[in-house]
């Protein structure tokens, strides 16, 4: 599993959201400005993160974007699911029931199985307050596999 351009810059994004959360919405351009990030990805992003109810935005010169709930209550895998679909290491895995012909006989479903458990449990105890922290001796952040 790699995690794409789209998928990082999300995380930047609702990282930057958070930080600068005073109650008010935070115009794209700033947002761009602080990130590095182009303004026509982030309205890609904004899209996608819009439609599936994270984030509430406001149209003219005092509109943005701002969360739609803390940061407390978004977990990193929720993020990562909208931007980049699945998260499972390998194909098989990408729907709730495991349809490939050969998993009876898979020498090696257990291996995929326990990695996706990791990688789901994982990203779901991370929330998006954990990263505005930027608290790197954060329980969470201590996984072992």
């Amino acid at each position: 599993m790699k995690i794409s351009t789209r998928g990082r810059y999300a995380l930047r994004f609702m990282i930057d959201l958070a930080q600068h959360d005073n109650g008010s919405y935070v115009a794209l351009k700033d947002v761009s400005a602080r990130q590095n990030i182009s303004i026509k990805y982030l309205e890609q992003i904004t899209s996608l993160l819009s439609k599936f109810g994270l984030l509430l935005s406001v149209r003219g010169p005092q509109g943005g974007y701002k969360l739609a709930k803390q940061a407390r209550e978004y977990s990193i895998a929720e993020i990562l699911r909208i931007t980049e679909g699945s998260l499972a290491p390998v194909s098989c895995l990408e729907t709730p029931v495991n349809t490939c012909p050969r998993k009876e006989t898979c020498q090696t479903i257990r291996l995929w199985e326990g990695l996706d458990k990791a990688i789901n449990d994982y990203l779901s105890s991370v929330t998006l307050q954990d990263l505005t922290d930027d608290n790197t001796d954060v329980e969470c952040f201590n996984y072992i596999i």
